[in-house]
């Protein structure tokens, strides 16, 4: 680990950032030229205490966990995430699999939708960033580990995954993950990562196996779906999907489909979080909904 270096390198990051590229109104006592060290560590979910010894070189060894929530917090590009794992002594994550983290571009575009939900998937259904709108919508999905960090894997063994969208929707929603899901595998054929989550929906799940035996291809691109919220009722929303070039990672939009839709969602907005334990909503159980 080069502590002098990670240190150098994260501070001057962090004075190189606008404000207004994460989303922060930049106001007019600021004398900050980038970003304060607790706006880094609120946008990281981290303590601003391990913010300054990170700078200061007197921390010890970052997690990879913690290198990727740094650098979605900074807006890295690829190269400049990779220069931050060498430099805390790790290894990059590789440029596909489960350990990729979402592009720079993409959260770049995540803070420039503001209230309009929106999240960075990768191409097997993994939520790599979402901003405050869709957290607010669907719940926190970037917290999984394991085989539930799949959007899929989810819905075919959970059922308060399924329940979040209307009887009637859930067939559709269904054949949808499993053609695009058909889809990716056949991108990435002989990949262990596809082919792992395959075996494992066809063991776990007799609806997935049923649908898997169809082959029915075809990559999402919009589609529209209601989310049934606990708080202020059916929300129907139009999604919209922009793909990477390579189809590696999409970015996920949503916008509401009628007046009626985008007055609740409105309300969410301005509700927020407050006395709002135990949600569930899109499958993920915690104590509230990110603020």
């Amino acid at each position: 680990m080069q502590r002098d270096q990670l240190a150098d390198f994260l501070r001057r990051r962090r004075e190189a950032i606008r404000p207004a590229e994460v989303g922060i109104a930049a106001g007019p006592r600021r004398r900050t030229a980038g970003l304060r060290r607790e706006e880094v560590a609120m946008l990281a979910g981290m303590s601003v205490d391990y913010v300054v010894r990170l700078e200061q070189g007197r921390s010890s060894q970052p997690s990879t966990q913690l290198l990727g929530a740094l650098a979605r917090a900074l807006r890295l590009s690829d190269d400049e995430r990779d220069h931050l794992f060498h430099l805390a002594g790790h290894q990059p994550p590789p440029a596909d699999g489960v350990a990729r983290l979402a592009r720079a571009g993409l959260l770049r575009l995540l803070d420039l939708l503001g209230d309009t939900p929106a999240m960075v998937v990768s191409d097997l259904g993994e939520v790599l960033a979402q901003n405050r709108a869709a957290r607010l919508l669907m719940s926190d999905l970037t917290g999984y580990t394991g085989y539930r960090r799949y959007l899929a894997y989810r819905w075919f063994t959970e059922n308060s995954v399924r329940d979040v969208n209307p009887p009637e929707e859930r067939e559709r929603h269904a054949r949808s993950m499993v053609a695009d899901l058909r889809a990716a595998a056949g991108r990435r054929s002989g990949d262990p990562v596809v082919t792992a989550l395959i075996e494992r929906l066809c063991a776990d799940s007799e609806d997935f196996r049923r649908l898997w035996a169809e082959h029915e291809v075809a990559v999402r691109r919009a589609d529209r779906k209601t989310f049934v919220h606990p708080r202020v009722g059916p929300v129907e929303m139009d999604c919209e999907t922009l793909l990477t070039p390579d189809l590696g990672q999409e970015l996920l939009v949503l916008t509401p489909a009628g007046d009626e839709s985008r007055e609740r969602l409105d309300l969410l907005l301005v509700l927020g979080v407050e006395e709002f334990p135990g949600s569930v909503v899109g499958g993920l159980s915690r104590p509230g909904f990110e603020r």
